[in-house]
């Protein structure tokens, strides 16, 4: 059998899927950022207080945690042999998607 472009090893044709997948990327950070502002918009409205400051930079923390990860996937699948998403990196952009839904929720509320 050959090794060529089944998955299991040797020559790789990569096609638009690697430069689909960084246009993914791209749209998640952009739609990440959204979600960021609005709750940083949501927080800063009216009176501020010392929990609602702490929410802030919870939420600035985790945008650029988020950012770090996507702009660092980004840049690996511009290579020709993009290497696989590593568990770790993978993990932390579910996380700080999950908490950006969260806080979208609680704004919702």
């Amino acid at each position: 059998m050959s090794s060529g472009t089944d998955g299991r090893g040797g020559d790789r044709d990569p096609g638009l899927q690697p430069e689909r997948t960084r246009l993914a990327w791209r749209r998640t950070t952009l739609t990440c950022s959204i979600a960021a502002v609005l709750a940083l918009r949501q927080a800063l409205r009216g009176p501020v207080s010392a929990a609602e400051i702490a929410g802030v930079a919870f939420i600035a923390l985790v945008w650029l945690a988020f950012l770090a990860v996507a702009h660092g996937r980004i840049r690996e699948l511009a290579s020709a042999r993009p290497p696989g998403l590593a568990p770790r990196r993978a993990l932390a952009a579910t996380a700080a998607t999950l908490v950006l839904a969260v806080f979208a929720a609680a704004m919702i509320i």
